[in-house]
């Protein structure tokens, strides 16, 4: 419950954090038994989207109108992609390249993160595929050789995908090298843990089911802090020239 009107949540030109408390619940076209929360969108000034979708058993995503990123966070989701069944379980996930015809379906009270983004294709390539698969399967690779600081990367890493989404796991007391500032933008979504981030020039105290947007050029930093790793799934803009072309 908030204190007179007390919150973490904080929202600069170029980053948002979005702590539960401040999270609102709403309906989304198409979908049936899921409440979405919305914490990126062109309204933000972000060139993605991306929801939690907290679905009731039998709870079902309507069509995507565009590209489909799904992570499991919680319960079961059962996703049919043409004749193709599959069960998504926690940290299961899915790439559906757009237009691709899929159900997404709660087999029991479940919930996900949701990343849609308009496909940017190149000349002369062919049309990325369908990626499931489960966390778990992803080696893990250190940043930048610090084995502190480990990276699992979800989708193919080629031409073909204009996004990747990763999980990055910090032992207690890890932090990144340094401070950075790219053209990428991110959406950030802590799974597990804690720490201090940088955004912009502020600094946060984050925990497990916050949500931090990051324009491009934000300045930014993670620390973790605690006891046990803390972990966070991100989204960046990838393999695509900053000119469009």
């Amino acid at each position: 419950m908030q204190h007179l009107g007390a919150t973490r949540s904080s929202l600069k030109p170029d980053h948002l954090l979005q702590t539960p408390d401040t999270f609102v619940r709403i309906p989304l076209p198409g979908a049936s038994g899921v409440d979405c929360i919305v914490h990126a969108g062109p309204q933000l000034g972000a060139n993605f989207s991306q929801i939690t979708a907290e679905f009731s058993a039998g709870g079902s995503l309507g069509s995507a109108p565009a590209q489909r990123f799904i992570y499991v966070l919680a319960g079961e989701l059962g996703l049919t992609i043409g004749e193709k069944k599959h069960l998504l379980g926690p940290a299961g996930y899915a790439y559906l390249p757009t237009g691709t015809p899929h159900s997404v379906t709660a087999l029991s009270a479940a919930k996900a993160a949701v990343i849609e983004k308009r496909y940017h294709p190149l000349p002369n390539l062919p049309a990325p595929a369908v990626v499931v698969g489960h966390e778990s399967s992803v080696s893990e690779v250190a940043l930048m050789g610090d084995n502190a600081l480990q990276v699992r990367s979800l989708l193919p890493d080629a031409d073909a995908y204009d996004f990747a989404v990763n999980t990055m796991t910090y032992d207690p007391g890890a932090a990144l090298s340094r401070v950075e500032i790219h053209v990428m933008e991110h959406g950030l979504l802590m799974l597990e843990g804690g720490g201090i981030y940088r955004l912009g020039d502020s600094w946060y105290p984050v925990d497990a089911g916050d949500f931090i947007w990051m324009a491009p050029y934000c300045p930014q930093w993670f620390g973790a802090l605690g006891k046990i790793p803390a972990k966070y799934l991100i989204y960046k803009d990838w393999r695509r020239h900053p000119l469009g072309a």
